[in-house]
């Protein structure tokens, strides 16, 4: 079984850290319609969370998007990665990565049962294009 590996639209705001801020933001996606593979919420000062959300699809999702605030994550050039999980997986793909000369922005992955799902993002388009040949190749040992 192989990997499919495709570039993803990552959104991205800063929240008030309050009862009910998150759920105020996936609330309004969901009743958009939103179908999320990809939410993170960090903590980045004692008052603010910064949250990441992929994908938005959709006219009306995109606008239930902009009129909470979420914004494309300026700086962010992600991609995803699904296939079969194995033992080190990450390790060769950061590996793989580093010795192509490439830093890491963010990396957040998943494993259940046998599948895994990792999503890697870089500071420019250039950077993503050049991780997606590096790792196809890593890929396929």
């Amino acid at each position: 079984m192989s990997y499919v590996m495709k570039p993803i639209g990552v959104y991205a705001i800063d929240i008030m850290n309050r009862p009910g801020m998150l759920a105020r933001i996936l609330e309004a996606l969901s009743n958009a319609g939103a179908d999320l593979e990809f939410v993170i919420a960090r903590r980045v000062t004692q008052n603010t969370t910064r949250v990441f959300v992929a994908p938005l699809k959709g006219a009306k999702v995109l606008r239930a998007a902009k009129d909470v605030g979420l914004q494309i994550a300026e700086g962010m050039h992600a991609l995803r990665i699904e296939g079969p999980d194995r033992p080190g997986l990450g390790a060769m793909m950061t590996r793989g990565l580093a010795s192509a000369g490439l830093s890491i922005r963010g990396l957040s992955a998943a494993s259940i049962k046998k599948r895994s799902v990792c999503y890697i993002a870089l500071a420019t388009e250039a950077e993503m294009v050049t991780a997606q040949k590096v790792l196809k190749k890593v890929l396929k040992k």
